[in-house]
């Protein structure tokens, strides 16, 4: 017989669990003791939102569940958005909560709401642990279901009593399945509707981001020459520096890559998930669709796929690649032109050195000190716009966005969760001056934590995204406006570095210095947004 918090924790082991991000309290105090004398590692965070963040993100670059940990009640409440974040953008994520005793109360209803009842319409699966000897079968269910295509979050309450109850429960083993595979009607439809199509095109969204599936695609279109293009969780999949990327659909419509898509009869659609905004608008008399994906497609008025290839994206890609062929009447010439035009409008915008700085020089800056194997983690804001369009990815999951739920505050936890992954490779967080002090608490984290952090502050002293819209839509600048401390004197009152970008000439060098040095460097760029309506205008398709 063990403790049943001794018992969770081995559960969390067997599954290879070796992070827990999070802020006990009183009714996980059994847990924690029982994580005490555990190889996995307890990353104390200072608000349980950004442990989720940083848990979900763990999630999203590993494909293995990340864990978070909270208490009941505001402990509980605090995670609501990172579950939301985690199962929209699809990142394998469990969050643990502790709660008061069920089997008798001395409290009444003090501190309590019905946190399982609440994260039910944020996650895959929210279960109350309510018998001891249940225990690791919940988890083990928990695990399964939110690695299990479409990823997402699950939530495990467990009562402080059940904690300390004893149990004989076994160890659940870890097993892994392997999704089916189209059939072959399908299969030679794709490829026949492809050899039949004038102009195809690619599109990789967020389904394609898998580690499994980033070679087979690049073999495809290696093979066959058909031009892509990306969703903004697409970036990455296939190196964007191929001479047949169109770019990012980073911009609602008018860009160069929405243009070459009009002009396209065929979308071969590997991974699009409608929880992004829509990469192209579908017309009934228009372009025709094939939705390559793990499930059959959620169709709305702006998706209704023609062709459907569910199941196992990379094993379905790999049959199709083995079949189809180049065809001598493809016509990517148009295409071909829109990729001039779109790299000359990047390059325009890179050599803008007026100051205060423009987002098509930071983003430019940016891309020339960082690596191929370097992170970019993005809060949300107007510049992540720029750096969808403009920024270039090398690798896979080497630009970390939300475009699904597109929360503020996230890119720091974000950040950080992929240094602790990776601790040999740069990382750099991008934030704005509203989102970075959404958690910007974490500071104190990531310092404690010892870790090696660039973190750029996007200053522009507004809510810029909403300001830019608002001026589009025609509406006075109105109550968008705010203060920032100093964010110098806030890094090193945390035992960071902080840094001022007084030229823009200087951004570049002190980024790199910054990574040479070690440690954790904040550095405040400010920022001009007032030319955004004229810098955006100018992506117009011409």
């Amino acid at each position: 017989m063990e403790k049943t918090s001794d018992l969770f924790v081995k559960a969390l082991e067997n599954e290879g669990v070796k992070y827990i991000f999070g802020i006990p309290g009183e009714e996980t105090l059994d847990l924690l003791n029982s994580l005490k004398n555990s190889p996995i590692q307890l990353i104390l965070t200072r608000h349980e939102q950004a442990a989720g963040f940083m848990a979900a993100t763990y999630g999203r670059l590993t494909g293995e569940p990340g864990v978070c940990l909270a208490t009941l009640g505001p402990g509980a409440t605090n995670l609501v958005t990172a579950a939301a974040f985690a199962q929209l953008g699809a990142m394998p994520m469990i969050m643990i909560t502790g709660q008061k005793p069920i089997t008798k109360s001395k409290q009444g209803r003090f501190q309590i709401v019905n946190v399982v009842e609440m994260m039910q319409p944020l996650t895959k699966l929210s279960r109350q642990v309510v018998h001891e000897h249940t225990v690791t079968a919940v988890v083990r269910e928990a695990f399964r279901l939110a690695m299990e295509e479409r990823p997402g979050a699950v939530h495990i309450e467990l009562p402080e009593d059940i904690a300390r109850e004893y149990s004989d429960a076994e160890l659940y083993q870890k097993r892994s399945y392997r999704l089916p595979v189209a059939d072959s009607d399908a299969i030679l439809e794709a490829v026949h509707r492809m050899h039949s199509a004038k102009s195809p095109l690619i599109l990789l969204g967020a389904g394609a981001n898998r580690r499994r599936t980033c070679d087979v695609i690049t073999g495809l279109i290696e093979k066959t020459g058909i031009p892509f293009f990306t969703t903004q969780l697409g970036k990455g999949v296939v190196d964007e520096r191929s001479p047949l990327c169109l770019g990012t659909a980073a911009l609602s419509s008018d860009d160069c890559v929405h243009m070459a898509i009009d002009r396209s009869d065929l979308i071969i659609n590997i991974g699009h998930d409608i929880v992004e905004k829509p990469p192209f608008f579908m017309r009934r008399d228009g372009f025709d669709v094939i939705s390559i994906n793990f499930l059959a497609a959620n169709v709305d008025e702006v998706y209704f796929p023609q062709l459907e290839i569910a199941g196992d994206i990379a094993r379905n890609v790999a049959e199709i690649s083995r079949s189809v062929k180049p065809q001598a009447h493809w016509d990517f010439a148009f295409m071909l032109d829109v990729k001039k035009k779109l790299d000359a409008s990047i390059e325009e915008g890179a050599h803008d050195n007026s100051f205060p700085l423009v987002l098509p020089r930071l983003v430019s800056m940016v891309r020339g000190v960082m690596p191929s194997s370097g992170i970019v983690s993005l809060d949300n804001g107007m510049y992540k716009i720029w750096f969808a369009r403009n920024y270039q990815a090398h690798e896979p999951n080497t630009v970390l966005l939300d475009n699904s739920l597109a929360a503020m505050g996230a890119g720091l936890p974000a950040a950080m969760a992929a240094k602790i992954l990776y601790p040999a490779r740069k990382v750099l967080a991008v934030c704005g001056d509203g989102g970075f002090m959404m958690n910007s608490q974490e500071i104190e984290t990531a310092v404690r934590l010892r870790l090696s952090l660039v973190v750029l502050i996007i200053n522009d002293r507004a809510y810029g995204m909403i300001k830019w819209k608002q001026l589009e839509m025609g509406f006075e600048d109105f109550g968008l406006d705010f203060g920032n401390p100093d964010f110098v004197a806030y890094a090193r009152s945390y035992g960071a570095q902080g840094h001022r970008v007084e030229r823009t000439d200087d951004l570049g060098p002190l980024i790199e210095g910054c990574f040479e040095a070690g440690g954790v460097h904040v550095i405040d760029v400010p920022v001009d947004y007032s030319r955004n309506y004229e810098l955006l205008s100018r992506c117009v398709f011409k």
